[in-house]
């Protein structure tokens, strides 16, 4: 049976309030299909309770349903072991809670190495580690097309660095990261590598034992799933050697005045009353995402992203941000207009019913690399088609004429 973005959007019923929405903004948050609203309605109608300890049958089959949305995840994942997901707040979390647990092994010389292509959720927290623990903070630069520069890791890496922390496709360009080189830079030196996965997530399931890193933070929002839920994977070798990042609730073995013992990974990560609901609908998303053949999907995705790369590349005075063509990229297309800055574009286009993002999309260092204050960005997903490219262009095309 042949992939149908048609079929696949009339699960979605924000679509059906919004008939004539071309939603282009899937970077930022996805849309949510009613298999995950209705797992959250469910789960608060029928199991609403707290998890882990209580015993009566709600918080039973809240307990119960919060392990399975583990589950469901690993799976989605690749990972044996749903203990090695813990559920954090988002990426930023994720990442954070890396700088705080592992990065408290580091010490003042130490190196992380992350690259200008960064999400600030993956600069900032390992800023705030160079404050606190005195490390070094080495950064990969950018090739013309938006891309890492992998020839700097010979001269970047070195007997010192502890981890290097880069993006799995960048939020700005599309590129995805060639992680061969940089998996190599790192066991030569004996460093680890994390991955900020919250781009690729919403494209098809992750092989993560095949990808071979040793941290992987996501969003769910940006998967199908409800706001202010993510998750950090690590292998439990890892997870069991670090520390806990905030205390509470729920993360203990046992509380005494004198000490306190942690409980075993996932629970030591995730102190206080967890996003239960949160979960269940990312479980639900995880599901949800599976079912789909995703060879169709990424060709699906890839076709569109040909046809807006082409029908940029037809107007005029539009620079594109990123890899001109089909290879290692994913469907995040960033593009700029000398004269017109991105939010007027986005504006305009919104009277047309065109979602898109304009601004330095929480990456202001790649931005200034490249002398520009903004770009406006499409980003696509499984249910965008080709009216919702033909409108972005349409509508391009006038908003040129008028604001240059």
């Amino acid at each position: 049976m042949s992939f149908s973005a048609a079929a696949v959007r009339a699960e979605f019923p924000i679509f059906q309030a919004h008939p004539d929405l071309h939603y282009l903004d899937n970077g930022a948050t996805t849309q949510l299909p009613r298999a995950v609203l209705d797992a959250v309605a469910q789960h608060e109608t029928t199991a609403r309770a707290n998890v882990l300890r209580g015993v009566h049958r709600l918080a039973e089959a809240a307990t119960e349903a919060y392990a399975q949305a583990r589950a469901e995840l690993a799976v989605y994942l690749n990972v044996a072991n749903p203990d090695e997901v813990v559920f954090t707040s988002g990426t930023t979390s994720a990442i954070n809670l890396v700088a705080h647990s592992f990065g408290e092994r580091l010490r003042p010389g130490d190196e992380v190495v992350i690259s200008i292509l960064e999400h600030h959720s993956n600069i900032v927290p390992w800023q705030l580690l160079r404050q606190r623990r005195g490390i070094t903070l080495k950064v990969l630069p950018a090739t013309a097309e938006g891309r890492i520069d992998l020839g700097a890791l010979d001269h970047l890496v070195t007997t010192k660095t502890r981890l290097i922390a880069v993006t799995h496709v960048s939020n700005v360009t599309g590129a995805i990261t060639d992680l061969a080189p940089i998996l190599a830079a790192a066991r030569a030196v004996g460093a680890k590598v994390l991955l900020d996965g919250a781009q690729r997530v919403s494209h098809g399931p992750v092989d993560l034992p095949g990808l071979g890193v040793d941290f992987y933070a996501i969003s769910g929002h940006k998967m199908f799933a409800p706001n202010g839920i993510g998750a950090l994977w690590a292998p439990m070798e890892l997870l069991q050697s670090m520390p806990p990042f905030l205390g509470g609730g729920e993360m203990i073995r046992s509380v005494s005045m004198a000490e306190t013992t942690y409980a075993d990974p996932p629970h030591r990560f995730e102190a206080g009353t967890p996003p239960i609901a949160q979960a269940v609908g990312f479980g639900a998303a995880a599901r949800w995402l599976g079912k789909h053949d995703w060879s169709q999907v990424a060709a699906h995705e890839l076709r569109l992203t040909g046809r807006l790369l082409d029908g940029l590349g037809h107007l005029k005075k539009v620079r594109l941000i990123g890899p001109s063509g089909l290879q290692g990229r994913a469907p995040v297309v960033s593009f700029d207009i000398p004269g017109a800055h991105p939010h007027d574009i986005c504006q305009m286009l919104d009277a047309d019913g065109v979602a898109l993002r304009g601004g330095h999309h929480c990456a202001q260092p790649f931005m200034d690399a490249f002398d520009l204050p903004g770009t406006t960005r499409a980003s696509l997903a499984l249910y965008n088609d080709d009216g919702d490219i033909d409108a972005l262009l349409i509508g391009l095309d006038k908003a040129i004429k008028r604001l240059t």
